[in-house]
């Protein structure tokens, strides 16, 4: 089938814009060549002879939403729309692409992003046998994997999942349907067809001032570890972004400095203000196409001294990289920052992920611990 943008030129001067499906032709009964066509209406027109900018203006926006149209239907097209499926990406097996997939993970992000997404590799070998295809992919499979992870799946120790283990590990398996109906693998995008796990709320460990300024005093075996950690309590940034930040993204702008730079988990360009405090622990500028933190890692080492740094300056909460995130948006709640700020320069992309921290700073509960008269009591 060929797709193609068509102009009909109407009895007023315009052109009539449509979607045009040639599916070949045949020969009719009286042996005469017939063009099998079908067209879809775009009630879309375009001016033949712009005279004015405005006219051309118009014209230039009409057209580009029918090329927007037509390119949405050639991908559907791939994807199988019209049952003309590849027939050679519908026998992969599912697993071999859904290890490709955490393979990729592990070269773009190496920290906890891949760790979930090899997890779920790991609980997806008990569930789905090795030579189911693409072919074999149907509402009642996607249910199957559902109902395992409700069920029956179990972590090392033999305990059932987490409530937020299953939510997580659920949605890299849909995440990856997702992706092979974006690929051309499937026809049917499958994982809008089932309901997700409810994320359960958890406690998010986060430093308090005093704490922090404990740790910033105290010995860390690798300086850029104690920089970088520092540095995201500062700034809020999280380890994939702070790991992959180059000089070319650190924007000295007079007495403005800014981050510029593309959130690996959203993908969303973000710009970020920064304090000169920040900036210090960056350190020297070096070339625009240099890491910041050269040399900063995410594995064992790295977290056995970050919980060794805590202990040396008398934290003795259980702290991860990620804590340093929550300790930003903490001190910006406490000190005065609207939730709405915290939101954009955290870059979530719904408010209610951000209201989470105001639950751990809200003052009125702080007030109302207070309010009741202390007892007589002989303790």
């Amino acid at each position: 089938m060929k797709i193609s943008l068509n102009k009909r030129k109407l009895k007023d001067g315009r052109l009539s814009l449509s979607i045009e499906y040639y599916k070949g032709s045949e020969i009719n009964e009286n042996g005469k060549r017939r063009h099998l066509r079908n067209f879809e209406n775009l009630d879309s027109y375009l001016l033949s002879d712009p005279k004015t900018a405005k006219e051309k203006k118009e014209n230039k926006e009409v057209l580009e939403f029918a090329e927007n149209v037509l390119a949405i239907r050639k991908a559907e097209f791939v994807q199988g729309k019209f049952d003309l499926k590849s027939t050679t990406k519908s026998k992969r097996t599912f697993l071999k692409y859904f290890e490709e997939l955490t393979e990729e993970k592990q070269k773009r992000d190496s920290s906890n992003n891949y760790g979930n997404w090899y997890s779920t590799l790991q609980h997806l070998n008990n569930v789905i046998s090795k030579n189911v295809t693409f072919d074999d992919i149907d509402e009642s499979f996607v249910k199957k994997v559902r109902t395992y992870f409700e069920n029956d799946a179990i972590t090392k120790s033999n305990l059932p999942l987490s409530q937020n283990s299953k939510y997580s590990y659920f949605n890299k398996f849909k995440a990856s349907l997702r992706s092979a109906f974006d690929d051309g693998y499937l026809s049917i995008n499958y994982a809008t067809k089932t309901k997700s796990f409810e994320q359960a709320e958890s406690q998010r460990e986060y430093l308090t001032f005093d704490e922090m300024q404990s740790l910033a005093k105290s010995e860390c075996k690798y300086p850029v570890l104690r920089n970088a950690f520092l540095f995201s309590c500062l700034s809020g940034l999280r380890w994939s972004d702070i790991n992959t930040l180059l000089w070319s993204e650190v924007r000295e702008e007079g007495e403005s400095i800014k981050i510029n730079f593309r959130q690996e988990k959203t993908d969303g360009v973000e710009y970020l203000y920064i304090s000169n405090q920040a900036r210090n622990l960056l350190g020297e500028r070096k070339s625009p196409t240099d890491r910041v933190f050269t040399g900063l890692k995410y594995g064992m080492t790295y977290n056995t001294e970050l919980v060794r740094w805590c202990n040396r300056a008398g934290v003795s909460k259980h702290i991860t990289f990620h804590s340093a995130r929550h300790t930003n948006a903490v001190l910006l709640l406490e000190n005065g920052a609207d939730i709405y700020t915290v939101s954009k320069r955290l870059g979530h992309r719904e408010i209610r992920t951000t209201a989470i921290y105001a639950k751990i700073v809200d003052s009125k509960m702080k007030e109302a611990a207070e309010m009741i008269p202390e007892l007589n009591i002989e303790l």
